[in-house]
């Protein structure tokens, strides 16, 4: 906030009819961006503006699409008035930056499906901060950082990874291409991101990939343990599940990480839509476990997963922590839940051959890890060995790395994003879009907060650990024990007050009367 040297103005539009939660979360906005105001030395302007002012229907929405246009949509509340009625409210929990015509909308409320409004204005209030200070650091940064998607081994395309680099484009550019012969090629980018490769990796290319890591350089590695077939899934309901070879196997080992040739089963997972009508009849299709595609859980303690949805997958695979590296620190980003199942490759999938969710005997595996983050120093996978003959311009190799940071994700579809067809038209949904439930999951900010990690030179990610108890009265609790409880909370204090003021004046009254 010392670096803001432009006037910014912040526009909070959380105002109006709120409900007790949502007036904490508008207070510690206003809170937040006063002290801000104060390190930035009175740079910033607030300003409290009614988000719609009209009294007529057609012009409320008019202003409402006015709004959605810069990116800011409405919150749906639903209350109780005091006689018991439902009633709905329409609120806007953003904040608008603006400097040097620059805008940035912030979304001030978190909504994780899985929890109740009270569980999701907590974890706004903890990432409270992060989000304000990062909307303040993309408004006023000057430089722009690299990042580079490798290609060239099969990896996902640019239509794949649109949507994830169309989030990514706040922070950073965003270059694509292959890697080559020369060994410095990648040394102006931040991170390099491998996602989903299908053909192997040749020595000249993990020597600069490995060289890259020495030198201070990050990975984020989104790799698949198995080869599936959709179309022949699909088309017959049934495909052949074969490990991959992608000649990355020594690498990833020596950096601490196994990927298994296995995929992840789990009874908490998405739903499928399948035609259960018998042949020759009308389809009718209904949803049912759709186990090879999990909702992996996220860590609570590491700033990458903390507080986001769970993340679908889509024939994950699992991954084994190897080695004991002290010079390297390991932590669990994301996970299956209580109730999987490991199914080892080669292998068949076939629909007409499914488990049971409820066979608890099949579910017997708790927790597979999925995605870890390591960071320290790497040794290299080189360090004993002759660079290859194709590498041009090959500095010395370098055998231990600068204190760096790389993420291992045991799926490549995490960051794919789905594709529609609309006659000429191309339309792309968000990573962890499920359009059969019109569900959002957490695989894109997953992706983005693992590069921000990656990239987290002053370490502003761990602003993301913040954490607030939250203490809830039971719901079962009676009218009489909350009256005893409100009356506790609030009468009581100022009772003290009174009493503390009384005497008080009583014994500056004696002693100097």
């Amino acid at each position: 906030m010392k670096s803001v040297s432009q006037p910014v103005k912040v526009t909070v539009y959380l105002t109006g009819d709120l409900n007790p939660g949502f007036m904490r979360l508008k207070k510690s906005t206003t809170d937040m961006l006063t002290e801000l105001n104060i390190y930035s030395k009175g740079k910033i302007t607030i300003e409290l503006k009614t988000p719609v002012e009209s009294s007529t229907d057609n012009k409320k929405e008019i202003e409402y699409s006015e709004l959605e246009k810069r990116g800011m949509t409405a919150t749906s509340v639903h209350d109780k008035d005091k006689e018991g009625k439902f009633i709905q409210k329409i609120i806007f929990p953003w904040v608008e930056l603006s400097c040097n015509g620059k805008i940035i909308p912030v979304n001030l409320l978190k909504n994780n499906p899985g929890l109740s409004g009270d569980e999701n204005l907590n974890i706004s209030l903890e990432n409270l901060e992060f989000e304000l200070t990062d909307a303040f650091y993309r408004l006023t940064k000057t430089k722009i950082e690299k990042i580079a998607f490798l290609e060239g081994h099969g990896e996902l395309n640019e239509t794949e990874t649109y949507e994830a680099s169309k989030s990514l484009s706040r922070y950073f550019q965003i270059d694509r291409g292959v890697i080559g012969t020369d060994a410095g090629v990648l040394n102006d980018y931040k991170v390099v991101i491998i996602a989903k490769p299908t053909n192997p990796f040749s020595e000249k290319d993990k020597y600069v990939l490995d060289q890259y890591l020495m030198n201070g350089g990050s990975l984020l590695w989104l790799i698949d343990g198995v080869r599936i077939s959709e179309k022949s899934l699909t088309e017959t309901g049934e495909t052949p599940a074969i490990p991959y070879e992608l000649n990355l196997e020594d690498m990833l080992f020596r950096y601490g990480v196994r990927i298994n040739p296995s995929l992840v089963q789990d009874v908490q997972c998405a739903l499928m839509p399948v035609n259960v009508a018998p042949t020759g009849q009308k389809p009718q299709f209904e949803p049912i476990p759709w186990v090879f595609s999990p909702l992996l859980l996220t860590s609570g303690s590491h700033p990458v997963s903390r507080n986001i949805s769970p993340v679908q997958a889509r024939f994950a695979s699992s991954l084994d922590l190897v080695g004991n590296d002290k010079n390297t620190v390991k932590k669990l980003l994301l996970a299956s839940s209580g109730q999987s199942h490991l199914l080892p490759a080669p292998g068949k999938i076939s629909m007409t051959d499914l488990p049971d969710v409820k066979d608890r005997n099949y579910f017997s595996v708790s927790h597979i890890p999925v995605g870890v983050s390591i960071e320290g120093v790497f040794e290299s996978v080189f360090a004993n060995r002759i660079p290859p003959v194709e590498i041009v311009n090959p500095a010395p190799v370098k055998k231990t790395s600068f204190v760096t940071r790389q993420i291992v994700i045991a799926d490549g579809d995490i960051i794919r994003n789905d594709i529609q067809l609309s006659g000429d038209s191309i339309r792309t949904l968000p990573p962890g879009f499920d359009r059969y439930t019109s569900q959002q999951f957490g695989n894109n900010d997953l992706i983005v907060n693992s590069i921000l990690f990656l990239t987290d030179n002053n370490n502003r990610i761990a602003l993301r650990s913040r954490t607030l108890p939250l203490r809830l009265l039971k719901k079962n609790t009676s009218t009489s024990e909350l009256t005893r409880l409100q009356l506790i909370n609030v009468v009581l204090p100022l009772l003290l007050l009174l009493l503390g003021g009384v005497v008080y004046h009583w014994i500056r009254k004696r002693r100097y009367r």
